[in-house]
């Protein structure tokens, strides 16, 4: 697995400058654009690709907080981000709650989304959204402990273990929240498509 963090020079830090990253990335750029190499041999041409192939996913890793942690987590041990895309359990602190939407969208689409059904949906969302913005919150409160920890060569199994958490209770309110979407917007769907005829 490639490590994002050595393609910019960075040390496995949480806390990066992005204005800075940004101009890394733009250097390297620059330096590794397949334009820039057309005179070159084919062998070398191939690697000028590969190379700007992987800044450019190195910068989509690294420059938004929550997918640096997540690629972070992985690197840490040792496995591909996508091997863990659809993987992720339940929280079981998240698990009951979850049950209930659920619910209450089975009983939503049960009643033909009317009005007091479409209201708990909205609710609902409301609500989720607010908690997965603090799930966020709360992940990135952690960057200071992992970069102090990396810093001081202490232990870091304990920050994984909890980033771990909250990226997959992130992701299955994400979830959650996209289906409590689809169901409201397929509502208003059919309304307008109701409102044609």
């Amino acid at each position: 697995m490639d490590d994002y963090f050595e393609v910019f020079g960075l040390s496995r830090r949480l806390g990066l400058d992005a204005e800075a990253l940004q101009r890394r990335f733009y250097e390297l750029s620059r330096a590794h654009h397949p334009d820039f190499h057309q005179a070159a041999a084919p062998a070398a041409q191939a690697e000028v690709l590969a190379t700007s192939a992987l800044v450019n996913r190195a910068y989509r890793a690294l420059r938004d907080p929550m997918a640096r942690v997540e690629y972070l987590v992985a690197l840490e041990e040792g496995r591909a981000v996508a091997q863990d895309a659809g993987k992720r359990q339940v929280p079981k602190a998240l698990l009951e709650d979850m049950m209930a939407v659920q619910e209450a969208l089975e009983e939503a689409r049960a009643a033909g989304f009317d009005e007091a059904s479409r209201r708990t949906l909205t609710e609902e969302h409301r609500r989720l959204t607010e908690r997965r913005a603090g799930e966020e919150q709360s992940l990135l409160a952690g960057f200071p402990d992992w970069d102090r920890a990396l810093e001081s060569g202490g232990d870091r199994t304990t920050l994984i273990a909890r980033f771990k958490e909250g990226l997959a209770t992130r992701a299955y309110l994400r979830t959650v929240i996209e289906d409590l979407e689809a169901a409201l917007g397929s509502r208003e769907e059919s309304d307008v498509s109701h409102r044609r005829h």
